[in-house]
This record gives C-alpha cells, sequence and structure tokens, in this order.
C-alpha cells in the first residue's frame, strides 16, 4: 500500500521510471563529454611514457569516470528534475492531476523517492569504487604516468620537518616499518634557517630511528664540495607514525577508513577540522540528489501557456547550482576553521531545504 502521501501506483511508478530515465541520460551525456575533454589534455601525457598505449589510455578513463559520475550525479538529477517537470508543464499533464486533486508535494513524492535511491547508490558507490579508484589515480599521476605502483596508497611530493632540517622525497610507498622513499632529498639547516648541507638518495628506508640513504650524495654548501656516501641516517625525529599520518587523503578513503585516520590524527595533536568536516560531507554530499527536486520543482509548475516556462526553469537551474556553490564555499570555510565540521557540511543543505520549501509552499501550496 503506498502511503497517502503519493499520488497512484500507476502514476508514481510513471513518474519515477520517467525521472529515472532522464537522470540516466543526463549523466551519460555529460560523462562522455566531460571525459573526452579531459583525454584531450591528458592522452599526450599519459603517450608521452615510453611503452604506453591504447592500454593506458582506456586504464585513464576507467579511473577518470568514477570521479565524473560521483562529481556530476547531482548536477544530472538537477537537470533531470527540469527536463521532467518542464516536460510534464508544457503538455498540461501537471495541470491534469492538480485537477485530480494532487499537490505539488504528492507529485513530486516519486522523484523525491528516486532521489532518495539515487543518494544511497551514490554513497555506496563513492565507498566502494571512487575511493578506490581516486588512490589509483593519485597514485599513478604521482609517477607521470609510468608503471602504475603496486601500491595504490603511494603518496607523491611528501616533505617532513625534523627541528629546522627537511626531508622530502618524490614517492612514499610501503606500509609502517615497511615505509620506502624514494627520489630522496635532505636539507640540514641552522638556527637562521640557511641550508648548510644538502643530501640526496634515490632511496631511503626506516632506520629506528631515522632514514637511511644509500648511496647517498653529500653537499657541503660552506665549502661548495662533494662528497659520496656508502650508507647515512638522517632525519632521527621523523617517526614512522608521522609519516603514516601523510598518507591521510579523504578523496581516497571510505567512511570508516577515514574515521580511523581523524583519530590518529587527533592522538598525535594535529588539526583535523578539514578532514572532519570531509567526513560528513561524505554524507550530506550524496543527499543533495534529494535536494534537487526541490530546488527544480519551481519548473514544473504555473501555467505553461503564460510564457514564464523557461524563466521558471532558469530559476530552478539557478536554485539548484547556487546550492552547490554555497555548498563548496562552506567546505573551503571549514577547511580553515571559519565554520565548525558539522556546520559546513550540513548547513548548506538544510538552508537550501528550507529555500526550497518555502518557493514550492509559497507558490504552490
Amino acid at each position: 500500500m503506498l502511503l497517502d502521501f503519493f499520488p497512484s501506483r500507476t502514476l508514481t511508478i510513471y513518474l519515477a521510471r520517467m525521472f529515472a530515465v532522464r537522470i540516466v541520460a543526463v549523466l551519460t551525456m555529460l560523462v562522455l563529454v566531460l571525459m573526452m575533454l579531459d583525454l584531450l589534455g591528458k592522452t599526450g601525457d599519459i603517450l608521452a611514457v615510453p611503452g604506453n598505449g591504447d592500454a593506458e589510455i582506456w586504464l585513464y578513463a576507467s579511473l577518470r569516470v568514477p570521479q565524473l559520475i560521483a562529481r556530476f550525479l547531482p548536477y544530472s538529477v538537477l537537470l533531470a528534475t527540469i527536463i521532467t517537470l518542464a516536460g510534464l508543464n508544457q503538455n498540461s499533464e501537471v495541470v491534469s492531476m492538480k485537477a485530480a486533486g494532487l499537490s505539488a508535494h504528492q507529485i513530486l513524492a516519486p522523484l523525491l523517492l528516486i532521489g532518495l535511491v539515487v543518494a544511497a547508490i551514490s554513497f555506496a558507490f563513492n565507498e566502494r569504487v571512487v575511493t578506490r579508484a581516486t588512490a589509483t589515480l593519485k597514485a599513478w599521476e604521482g609517477v607521470d604516468y609510468a608503471a602504475v605502483p603496486e601500491d595504490r596508497e603511494a603518496r607523491s611530493n611528501v616533505y617532513f620537518n625534523d627541528g629546522n632540517d627537511v626531508l622530502m622525497a618524490g614517492t612514499m610507498t610501503g606500509q609502517g616499518a615497511e615505509t620506502v622513499l624514494t627520489d630522496v632529498t635532505y636539507y640540514e639547516r641552522d638556527d637562521s634557517g640557511m641550508i648548510t648541507r644538502q643530501l640526496t638518495a634515490d632511496r631511503a628506508t626506516f632506520a629506528a630511528p631515522g632514514w637511511q640513504l644509500d648511496n647517498a650524495s653529500s653537499f657541503n654548501v660552506a665549502s661548495a664540495s662533494t662528497e659520496q656516501l656508502d650508507s647515512v641516517v638522517v632525519a632521527p625525529g621523523v617517526e614512522v607514525s608521522q609519516v603514516e599520518l601523510r598518507r591521510v587523503d579523504p578523496d581516497a578513503q571510505g567512511l570508516a577508513e577515514l574515521s580511523e585516520s581523524i583519530d590518529a590524527l587527533q592522538a598525535a595533536g594535529r588539526r583535523t577540522g578539514e578532514l572532519e568536516a570531509k567526513w560528513w560531507h561524505k554524507i550530506s554530499g550524496p543527499l543533495s540528489a534529494v535536494l534537487m527536486p526541490l530546488l527544480g520543482a519551481v519548473a514544473g509548475f504555473g501555467l505553461a501557456r503564460s510564457g514564464h516556462l523557461f524563466a521558471r526553469a532558469v530559476l530552478g537551474m539557478a536554485l539548484g547550482f547556487a546550492y552547490f556553490v554555497v555548498d563548496n564555499a562552506a567546505l573551503a570555510m571549514g577547511s580553515f576553521g571559519g565554520y565548525p565540521p558539522l556546520l559546513a557540511a550540513w548547513a548548506p543543505f538544510f538552508l537550501f531545504l528550507l529555500v526550497g520549501e518555502t518557493v514550492l509552499v509559497r507558490t504552490e501550496e
């Protein structure tokens, strides 16, 4: 039995199926167009690596498509809402449904239901597919599209402070005490911050404490002399726990894994506001699919023959895109402590939920 909030079973299935088909169609169009534009800029970089060919281009596409789907699914729901409701209005189907006694909320109920289903699918897709694809793609980009690292959690261009000294590495792979740094540069600095010695090596491993550089080259700034060293241990203050904390990438971690990373950072006394905002946004972000039918609903009501259908569609699109602008701005504010993490992730959602309800009630109910 359907609740009274929904129209008849036949009408509910009709509206839900129409809406779902349009979401898939709009999303497919957006992803294909954006993927082709992305490949125009990346194909040259991928093929510039000796040995890369069509297989690597397809690999890049397979890793990039999940990111595009995750990012533009809410936009697809918004555009599908406007297309669906504008079409129903143009064909006087909305007028017929309202003449049969349905309220604006009842007409939107099947769309909201599909939005909830899309939000659940989006959340699961982000957790199981997008995070893994993002981790692999970032590791691959870190080696400039050479062989894909076996360690999908590899990080590129990392650096660590050991008092005044700095330890830098091109890539970081491995876990715990098995962590390996490659393309390593170590700067010894005096109290004024001036570099006194520079050591470079192809590889460094954890020496408990410190990091052992094999076949290192040492350059002394004062004497301008270079010396080859078989082995040297540097950065005794850089612990494995500090290295592990640098692996935290909220876009490449699922909800549970990110929770563990946040707990580890808090235990180490590190600031976690940005990560906490991203944690909450992993929940509020997919729920934007539920909000889009409400924001785009203004396109489906009002008399089509009044000549304001296009203006209503533009207004619905403006409300939807305003949500994304405010959502990104709130996350940015939360990143540097301007907003509390919970407020940064959820305030735009509830703000535009009230805006959408207000517009709908004042104009239609």
